[in-house]
């Protein structure tokens, strides 16, 4: 249960996909402009995370055991692939107005490198996953923390970007230049964070 946490904690903050391993930026700053498609975005891909961790995982173990372990980064991304295009039909046909405002960042989640970064770092701690007993359950709980941590992140920064459109922000840091100034010192934020599980003695 106290690895569970530190997964847990990793995921959210001290190792956070967007704002500590810097994946996932272009749907972080191409949808992060209001909270709702924020969230509607994050949630897709916290789905998408665990739908292609279940799936890879009994793969991943067969191509271990045929030492194909070289195909790995290609056999996931065309899971990946798979898997986005029923998140984007299933959408379509329930959830029109969220399909309509995420707009081609949708089908991006493809091509999202915080998805095939979980699935990877997940086939890396394999082995440590295995030492503490339940390494699918791990794989399981590391995929939604960093889901989770990338809904925060999102989540987070629409709400400053939201608040910068009520501002006076002087020409020469208008749009780009401002978004990534904002970007960076959220960031920055979340350095407070570091060491925290290694405090708690979770690891």
């Amino acid at each position: 249960m106290k690895y569970v946490f530190a997964l847990l904690i990793m995921g959210l903050l001290t190792q956070n996909f967007v704002l500590s391993k810097f994946l996932g930026i272009c749907p972080f700053l191409g949808v992060s402009k209001k909270v709702k498609t924020a969230f509607g975005m994050s949630a897709a891909v916290i789905f998408v995370m665990l739908l292609a961790t279940a799936v890879t995982y009994p793969i991943n173990r067969l191509l271990v055991a045929h030492e194909l372990e070289y195909l790995q980064t290609i056999v996931f991304i065309l899971v990946i692939a798979a898997l986005v295009q029923f998140v984007e039909i299933v959408m379509k046909k329930y959830m029109k107005p969220l399909y309509n405002a995420l707009g081609i960042y949708l089908p991006l989640i493809t091509t999202n490198c915080a998805v095939l970064g979980v699935v990877l770092l997940n086939v890396e701690r394999y082995s440590e996953y295995a030492a503490y007993g339940h390494p699918f359950l791990y794989s399981m709980v590391n995929s939604l923390a960093g889901g989770l941590g990338f809904m925060l992140a999102m989540i987070m920064f629409a709400g400053v970007r939201q608040r910068l459109e009520s501002r006076e922000i002087p020409k020469a840091l208008q749009g780009l230049p401002i978004t990534l100034i904002a970007a960076s010192l959220v960031s920055l934020s979340f350095l407070g964070f570091s060491g925290i599980v290694e405090g708690m003695g979770l690891l």
